[in-house]
């Protein structure tokens, strides 16, 4: 098949959080399947052209934006294996700077949908299906659904749109309408209109062949009050549309058998290492060199994240004999949380407030458990790497966590990880607990850790299952 895949982040060129990570290993493996995938992103103004080797394709593309033309460039690179990465430039809508939070959003985004529609006649490839991702390329599939009807190009091709996260749908004021180029038959309740405001997911979620989500546990959830973020009559309305697929993990960034970063290298057969792994992390944060069990957190820093639960929890953590690793960035009040926390405990706890590729990799394999309480968590990748790396994630059973984790049963030796149902300090305190007693059983933790090890959430079964879906799509198409 001939796949377009649209993201605004995609790894290794530009990246916010884990919709990069999909976006950046997902094309690898179906290319490496015998699909022709091709990726259509901004390029923004961090992007260097020079390190990814990309040249411009395209000149004057005239893209149609509210009542005018606006001109493109589109550059290409080849800087992932057997995939063609397109970029869509405008310096004056995708300066150098963050990625989202510009009060010209809704112009960038629907000019970046639009460009790259243009983008594919002029380039003389058509794709089968065009993979859109999240609000930033919600237009596409109604600009699809709008096209079969005029003939032309794109007429046969179909679309998937993914929910990485239904909390951030891309709502704008009601005159966004006319940047769009759509008629005002397309703002209402019916329609793309949500209390008032434009909203670009809705689009993708009424107009795509077929809806898909992170994992399957989040597919049921977002159609709940609970989860649904207000748009769970829309998703229950096209449930017979809707799937949930766990996203993979690229096991050539995150193997501890082969990882660069580590002090020494490890594996499900031959785990010794990770011992190693733990004393290389306590000595570079000047932690206390004990055999104690070291918690980590990667996260952002968020009450989403369950750091409410945390907040509270964190003074009896503290008088339990634990480790303590944070590594992230977020809101103030947590930032501050740690930061005390670390002051008063230098011994115990460690508060890294930053990016940091390496030291991420460090903790998740020095680390013994890795905490993941969130309130909702639609996929997680953060259980997934703790997984690979033998250190057991401890988590709330939602979404992508409630798929990914068996909770660990001693006297049957099942499971992988602990997790608690209950949103609340006390059920996350409860899961800390019997992680670890666990811990205290030396030949017990040993084992859990290599089975956690020999899981396998690589890419290539998650691939598999959107090549299914987008035959789906496919053959829906229109209908």
């Amino acid at each position: 098949m001939k796949i377009l895949f649209c993201s605004s982040e995609i790894v290794p060129f530009a990246k916010t959080g884990g919709l990069a990570d999909v976006a950046g290993a997902l094309p690898k493996t179906l290319a490496a399947m015998g699909h022709d995938v091709r990726l259509a992103m901004p390029k923004y103004g961090s992007i260097d052209e020079k390190r990814f080797c990309a040249n411009k394709v395209l000149e004057q593309l005239k893209v149609p934006l509210a009542d005018r033309k606006e001109k493109a460039s589109v550059w290409s690179s080849q800087a992932l294996p057997a995939v063609t990465a397109y970029f869509i430039d405008n310096p004056r809508l995708f300066p150098k700077g963050p990625l989202y939070g510009h009060d010209n959003d809704a112009e960038r985004f629907t000019f970046y949908q639009r460009a790259v529609l243009e983008m594919l006649p002029a380039l003389d490839w058509i794709p089968d299906l065009i993979h859109c991702n999240d609000w930033q390329s919600g237009l596409i599939p109604l600009y699809l659904h709008l096209g079969r009807k005029k003939g032309g190009a794109l007429a046969k091709t179909a679309s998937v749109f993914t929910v990485h996260n239904l909390g951030y749908q891309g709502k704008f004021p009601p005159e966004t309408l006319k940047l769009t180029g759509l008629s005002g038959e397309f703002f209402t309740p019916e329609t793309l209109e949500f209390y008032g405001s434009f909203n670009f997911m809705k689009a993708g979620l009424l107009y795509a062949d077929i809806i898909s989500t992170v994992s399957p546990t989040y597919a049921r959830e977002i159609q709940t009050p609970e989860y649904g973020e207000k748009m769970e009559g829309v998703l229950t309305a096209r449930s017979q549309r809707l799937r949930g697929i766990l996203n993979g993990l690229d096991y050539e960034v995150w193997d501890p058998s082969a990882d660069a970063f580590l002090a020494s290298r490890y594996s499900a057969d031959d785990p010794q290492g990770k011992a190693a792994c733990k004393k290389a992390l306590q000595a570079r944060l000047k932690l206390a060199q004990k055999d104690l069990p070291l918690l980590a957190l990667v996260s952002r820093l968020a009450a989403q994240k369950g750091f409410d639960l945390l907040e509270e929890l964190l003074p009896h953590l503290l008088k339990m004999g634990v480790q303590l690793v944070v590594l992230g960035l977020g809101e103030k009040p947590y930032e501050e949380l740690f930061q005390k926390a670390a002051k008063e405990h230098p011994d115990s706890v460690s508060t890294n407030l930053e990016f940091n590729e390496e030291l991420a990799h460090q903790i998740y394999a020095g680390s013994d458990a890795f905490l993941m309480p969130s309130h909702y968590e639609p996929c997680g990748l953060g259980q997934m790497i703790s997984l690979r790396y033998g250190t057991i994630p401890v988590v709330r059973a939602t979404g992508g966590l409630a798929d990914t984790v068996e909770d660990y049963e001693p006297s049957a030796g099942r499971g992988n990880g602990f997790r608690f149902q209950e949103y609340s300090p006390v059920a996350l305190l409860g899961a800390i607990v019997r992680a670890l007693l666990a811990f205290a059983d030396k030949k017990a933790w040993k084992q859990l850790q290599e089975q956690a090890m020999r899981g396998d959430f690589s890419w290539q079964a998650s691939a598999k299952r959107y090549e299914e879906i987008y035959r789906e799509a496919c053959g829906l198409r229109g209908t």
